[in-house]
């Protein structure tokens, strides 16, 4: 009986990893005209609800609210804490680097973004449809001070992971804070 060697001619699959993108950092001023252009869009949707309910006075409130969860995606996010920096994870699916802008300030970081979306021909009519938003708008207060020169901001699978170093001020006060 004659053994066989294995093949030299192997054949190999090259998977590639997603590429981690990086968001743009802009001031805070910049971020601005984006919330003014929601809130006006936030602003017109409620009074279409509150037209489409006949005029009906006292669901303002109620409109408002309809109107913001249209208009906005959500932006769940997650801040911690280590010896020398606040991280943030923001879930921002569909979103990518070039759609989001970021602004970091020594007490308040803001997230703002916009995604294009492509209508594709309908040629089924449609049952049912669910509105899904192009937009978001997060502003957070920091519970310290960070740095924000040296902040750093990555996009991968959807998550938004930034790296805010704490200012030199806030981590003298934690390790005084820990020490008394």
């Amino acid at each position: 009986m004659k053994e066989q060697s294995p093949s030299k001619n192997r054949e190999f699959r090259i998977t590639t990893l997603p590429k981690t993108e990086h968001p743009e950092f802009v001031n805070f001023e910049e971020l601005f005209d984006h919330a003014q252009e929601l809130h006006d869009s936030i602003t017109q949707r409620a009074y279409e609800l509150f037209e489409h309910d006949g005029h009906e006075e006292g669901r303002a409130l109620e409109h408002w609210l309809n109107a913001e969860k249209e208009v906005l995606h959500p932006v769940p996010v997650e801040l911690t804490e280590s010896d020398d920096a606040l991280t943030l994870r923001a879930e921002v699916p569909g979103f990518r680097a070039e759609n989001l802008k970021l602004s970091v300030e020594p007490r308040r970081l803001a997230i703002s973004g916009k995604r294009e979306t492509a209508e594709e021909g309908k040629w089924r009519r449609t049952i049912y449809h669910e509105h899904l938003s192009n937009q978001i708008c997060r502003s957070l207060e920091l519970p310290l001070e960070v740095d924000p020169s040296q902040s750093k901001a990555t996009i991968h699978d959807g998550v938004l992971e930034l790296s805010m170093p704490k200012a030199a001020r806030a981590r003298r006060l934690r390790v005084a804070s820990r020490l008394t």
